[in-house]
């Protein structure tokens, strides 16, 4: 393998893109870890190009969500659109972050082996949904995280679910079992556990056109929360993307796509927090 070729496979059952450091091969390097969005880019290969983190000198790994790509259930985008509509907490957001941040470590030990990585800085990437799972391994897993982007967020469940009521057209039926989700993805709320994980450096990214209810104030309100409980504020920084909606390529969104203007911005500003907060001791 070349420095310059990706490799795709499986590690631990979870489909994997994974693109050498800029700097060239070698075990110690970072490793940079993304989980794409439901919408486009909605597979880990069309994530890898929409944000290649462009000349960052670490391993970038791009997997592949449950129920989405090589996982999609029989019935394909149908077959998702009925289980959405008939409980897009309890059969979608839930089970997929759930799962995907379940399923994390035993991939990041295989691919270690697959790809000949030592136990260096790690860093996570995450889009929508998949910026809930990135969130969920940090609170919940045993990784140590020196730094985490999360772009177009889902870091309050509840708003981004209504939001995405909005745009459908629907109204979603909340219940105790899919609040209990709701709570359990409130990141906001579990400010205290992200930061005492050795406090890691968070930019969330924003597009100026998303739904400012549900992605833009939930942001807002994240970065104050952290600020007031990091030693040095600085760690934490929102971004507003302008031009950009919620979605970081043009449909469909499963194959690689041109990278889109604002994507481009998006990658500019991820590669250099990764960059800073990846290449100096904690």
């Amino acid at each position: 393998m070349s420095n310059t070729v990706a490799t795709t496979g499986v590690a631990a059952g979870v489909p994997f893109v994974a693109v050498p450091p800029a700097g060239g091969l070698r075990p110690s390097a970072p490793v940079v870890v993304g989980w794409h969005l439901m919408t486009p880019p909605r597979t880990e290969i069309a994530f890898a190009a929409a944000l290649p983190l462009a000349g960052l000198d670490a391993w970038r790994i791009y997997l592949g969500l449950p129920l989405c790509g090589s996982r999609t259930p029989p019935g394909g985008d149908e077959e998702l659109m009925r289980l959405g509509y008939e409980d897009a907490v309890l059969n979608l957001q839930g089970p997929i972050a759930t799962q995907a941040a379940r399923e994390f470590e035993a991939a990041l030990v295989d691919l270690r082996g697959q790809l000949g990585l030592e136990e260096g800085p790690i860093g996570l990437l995450g889009g929508s949904l998949g910026a809930a799972v990135a969130q969920l391994v940090l609170v919940e897993g045993t990784i140590d995280v020196r730094a985490l982007v999360l772009v177009s967020p889902i870091v309050q469940l509840r708003p981004a679910v209504e939001a995405m009521g909005r745009y459908f057209g629907v109204s979603y039926p909340w219940s105790d079992p899919s609040l209990e989700v709701a709570r359990r993805m409130d990141f906001v709320a579990r400010a205290d556990e992200l930061a005492e994980r050795g406090q890691p450096a968070v930019l969330l990214m924003v597009g100026a056109d998303d739904d400012s209810e549900g992605f833009l104030e939930p942001a807002q309100l994240m970065q104050r929360t952290l600020e007031a409980r990091y030693a040095d504020p600085q760690r934490v920084e929102l971004v507003v993307i302008p031009g950009m909606a919620h979605a970081l390529a043009e449909e469909a969104g499963d194959e690689p796509a041109p990278q889109t203007e604002a994507a481009a911005l998006v990658d500019g500003h991820a590669a250099h927090w990764l960059g800073r907060y990846l290449t100096v001791a904690r």
